[in-house]
């Protein structure tokens, strides 16, 4: 997921991989400590809920400096954004909102279980509670769901930005022309409704992560008669606790409570805030500052602090104990195309392996509070991640001599001009970007920085193949979180063919290669835990040896958590940033 968990014991995902039951609610038990004005200690978000209250009412408000791709449940990849409509849409199962390892649970939402899956693991069957109704209070069916997977995954000429694992798993899912070029109502054969609460998914091969894809905002309910396309952003229809009460497109929206949403069919969301607030495109130092003066709630890019304000918090022993700094199960790296030149050639990309001074990079972003140095794409604490590193260098600081044997090699003795692209409105991002032209200045290669809007940045250029090629992107500097904890879940959505799409797309090596294709299809086919596994591995060390991705960090988040916030944790399931569904605020 567009900078989105960690490790799941075996056991549970062996459970989850069996369809098993999971008790749903969010406990009130988590060990949080708190009370008022954030006296709780550094970290202490990590492991407990902090600042615990039962009280209804108040505004939690949301500040970020860039803006998503949508907030359109079935047209976005942002983890953040995942994270945040579970206020609005309501998922046919969900990660249980909790502290530390409970917040990695699956449990039900729309659904009455977790999924039933036929012994061959390629059928998923789901039943719907009772009583589900949308903000207008009409009834919520299977047949919603149905819509919101195929106007998601069918419909890229409108819908571009989310994943892609239902068009590639169900059958049928290469033909399907999706909902707005397919006028038939009854929409693609391999999802079947045979009553308004049930619904059948149809696989062209075992999937033993089902449940967790389920936990995707792509399979929140949408009306079909209320479905406009991208437009839909517009007048979402809820099915959670909260409604939109306004939306302005890059600016910010302001939600209220949805008076049709039925708390009793609905143990995870304690709905506590009367209002929700949201406003993007603010610049990340102020972001900070309202934290710290405690006019804000939460920041909700959940990425942590700018460079520029780490100092001061990390100095101040009061704004210190307010800091809380998690792994987030993400890597950032740099994707060098394999359809630009010169990165068409292995040796040219094994150059830029072998010459980049990573810990330069590492500095840049804010050193060990920002992450640890990686050299592989799986981070150590995501299930398949296997310990390797194929263009080690003393202290990470890169080899000149390697990199230039490679730049022989590949034709470019001297070097070669490049483009790097990065986020503009992420100021860590820009600043690794800086690093990583000045470490590879070192060894001739000229990289010149572009920089985009983040809400946009997949969308429009660095995910956006014709713009890529006509612009020569070679270098483009991203960073991914798995959009559930096992290295099926990190992997296949940045290396496989499948995942290539016209705008939107993740893949942004372009990475296509039969061989890791193969491997990924027959892994998420492998039922038994340990195999499949090993096997992620294994496809993490195939895609090093061809090069096509360069590892940064092993992300971490500085978070900040104000005063006046009450039941924050930090959530594994979404890229360690706070768990959205249980904050509140004692303003």
């Amino acid at each position: 997921m567009k900078t989105r968990k960690t490790t799941l014991l075996v056991a549970t995902t062996v459970v989850l991989a069996l369809g098993a039951s999971a008790c749903g609610g969010s406990k009130d038990d988590e060990g949080g400590k708190g009370g008022k004005g954030g006296s709780a200690a550094a970290d202490a978000a990590l492991t407990s809920v902090v600042n615990k209250s039962e009280k209804k009412g108040g505004t939690v408000s949301f500040e970020m400096s860039d803006e998503p791709d949508s907030l359109d449940p079935g047209n976005t990849y942002y983890g953040w954004v995942q994270n945040f409509s579970r206020l609005y849409g309501r998922t046919l199962t969900s990660f249980k909102p909790a502290a530390g390892k409970e917040g990695l649970k699956v449990v039900p939402d729309l659904a009455e279980s977790l999924g039933k899956p036929s012994a061959d693991a390629k059928t998923w069957t789901y039943t719907l509670k009772k009583g589900l109704k949308f903000q207008d209070g009409t009834p919520i069916t299977s047949k919603d769901v149905k819509y919101a997977v195929e106007r998601s995954n069918f419909a890229p000429e409108a819908l571009s930005n989310g994943p892609t694992y239902f068009k590639a798993h169900l059958v049928g899912g290469d033909k399907y022309q999706g909902p707005y070029k397919d006028k038939n109502p009854a929409g693609i054969a391999s999802i079947e409704t045979p009553d308004d609460t049930t619904i059948v998914f149809k696989l062209k091969n075992a999937f033993a992560d089902f449940d967790y894809l389920a936990t995707f905002s792509q399979t929140a309910p949408v009306p079909r008669a209320a479905d406009k396309g991208a437009e839909y952003v517009k007048h979402i229809v809820s099915s959670g606790p909260y409604k939109f009460s306004s939306y302005e497109e890059g600016k910010g929206a302001t939600l209220v409570r949805n008076e049709n949403w039925d708390a009793k069919t609905d143990p995870i969301r304690p709905a506590l805030p009367d209002k929700i607030t949201v406003r993007f495109g603010v610049k990340q130092e102020t972001v900070d500052a309202n934290l710290i003066s405690d006019n804000l709630t939460v920041d909700g890019a959940g990425t942590g602090v700018a460079p520029a304000t780490q100092p001061k918090v990390l100095t101040d022993p009061k704004l210190k104990k307010q800091t809380d700094n998690p792994y987030a199960g993400a890597t950032s790296y740099i994707g060098l195309n394999v359809n630009v030149a010169p990165f068409n050639n292995i040796e040219c990309r094994k150059a830029v392996q072998w010459g980049l001074d990573k810990a330069s990079v590492q500095a840049a972003a804010g050193g060990d509070p920002k992450g640890d140095v990686a050299s592989t794409l799986i981070p150590p604490s995501v299930a398949g991640y296997s310990k390797f590193n194929l263009y080690e260098t003393a202290g990470n600081k890169g080899d000149e001599a390697k990199a230039k044997a490679a730049l022989a090699k590949c034709g470019h003795p001297n070097g070669f001009k490049t483009n790097l692209s990065a986020r503009s409105d992420r100021p860590s991002e820009m600043a690794m970007a800086t690093a990583v032209q000045a470490s590879l200045k070192k060894i001739g290669i000229e990289a010149e920085i572009k920089s985009f809007p983040a809400g946009k940045y997949f969308q429009n250029f660095a995910g956006n193949p014709s713009y890529v090629k006509a612009n020569k992107l070679g270098m483009i500097m991203t960073a991914w979180g798995a959009d559930w904890p096992t290295g099926f879940g990190f992997l296949d959505q940045i290396i496989n063919g499948s995942a290539i799409k016209p705008s939107g797309g993740n893949n942004v090596q372009e990475l296509n290669d039969p061989a890791i294709n193969k491997m990924l299809n027959e892994g998420i086919a492998t039922t038994d835990t340990a195999a499949r596994e090993k096997i992620w591995g294994e496809v993490d060390k195939a895609v090093a040896e061809g090069g096509t991705a360069v590892p940064l960090l092993y992300r971490k988040n500085l978070l900040l958590r104000p005063a006046s916030a009450t039941n924050v944790t930090v959530s594994e399931a979404y890229l360690g940033m706070y768990d959205y569904l249980l904050m509140g605020s004692a303003k």
